[in-house]
């Protein structure tokens, strides 16, 4: 069907990542963070996880022909302007979307690599890892993995902020083009992320730690918003810095909320903006 009265679309954000039942993290929290930026959020869901507030109880994964087909699907009729890629639990699936990155030449992928979840419970195997690096973190413009995942990516403890720009160095090394490194679980009053790229770029980010047991899908909402932020157009550091104010907003506006009975949500429709329409080209 055409139209020729179409005069706009939305910018697109795809979301390849595993179902969070429990409605705070993964695909849930990505689509309520693509639509709070005035986006127009889609999904290749990679896996089921039955999940609430205290836990990881059960992971049912997507055969990759699924996984292929949905992708296929979204970027053959509706299109494509970001990506954010979470929960990638074995090698077929690393291997799927890689694929399908080079298949519809994908641009904008926002990579977080989730490895274990808030409760301890790990969301992907080992040989995963391995191919995750060597697969997608050279096609992501960002990785952005947390003190654990970077520490179990680089094999030694993160401590302090020295350990950080080593980890961050080595993951650029690896392959990939930009490193967020995000440095919540530090002690102290005082949160430092660190935003580096393969051509020298390195920012320290800081702000005062908000006190709140509700931080589930931090890392998810995270992402998604960066991806937001390159869809809407934006530099990379700049979309950084929209999708770290975004989080720490959602965050002061669900602190004192109860969700369950353990780590709840954040508030991700606390101050969402109409949807943003781009000219048709």
């Amino acid at each position: 069907m055409s139209d020729t009265s179409f005069q706009f679309e939305y910018p697109r954000v795809l979301s390849i990542a595993g179902s969070d039942s429990g409605g705070g993290a993964g695909i849930q929290a990505d689509l309520k963070t693509i639509a709070a930026l005035g986006c127009y959020g889609m999904t290749a869901i990679t896996a089921l996880t039955a999940q609430n507030t205290l836990g990881v109880r059960a992971i049912h994964g997507v055969p990759p022909d699924i996984l292929r087909h949905q992708i296929d699907a979204v970027v053959e009729d509706i299109g494509v302007d970001a990506v954010k890629i979470g929960m990638l639990h074995a090698l077929e699936i690393v291997l799927a979307v890689a694929e399908a990155i080079d298949r519809h030449a994908l641009r904008k992928i926002v990579l977080d690599p989730v490895m274990v979840a808030t409760s301890g419970a790990v969301l992907i195997d080992n040989p995963a890892i391995v191919v995750l690096v060597r697969e997608l973190f050279p096609r992501a413009v960002l990785v952005t993995p947390n003190l654990d995942e970077a520490a179990l990516l680089v094999g030694r403890p993160l401590r302090n902020a020295q350990d950080m720009e080593f980890a961050a160095s080595e993951l650029l090394a690896r392959g990939a083009h930009a490193v967020l490194l995000k440095g919540g679980h530090l002690p102290g009053d005082t949160v430092i992320d660190l935003l580096v790229t393969a051509e020298g770029g390195k920012h320290w980010m800081q702000a005062l730690r908000i006190q709140t047991p509700n931080t589930h899908g931090t890392g998810c909402t995270l992402s998604s918003a960066i991806a937001a932020g390159l869809a809407l157009g934006q530099p990379l550091f700049e979309a950084v810095e929209m999708a770290r104010a975004y989080v720490r907003a959602a965050m002061l506006a669900g602190a004192k909320v109860k969700t369950g009975a353990g780590g709840g949500p954040l508030n991700h429709g606390h101050a969402p903006v109409p949807m943003r329409l781009k000219p048709l080209v």
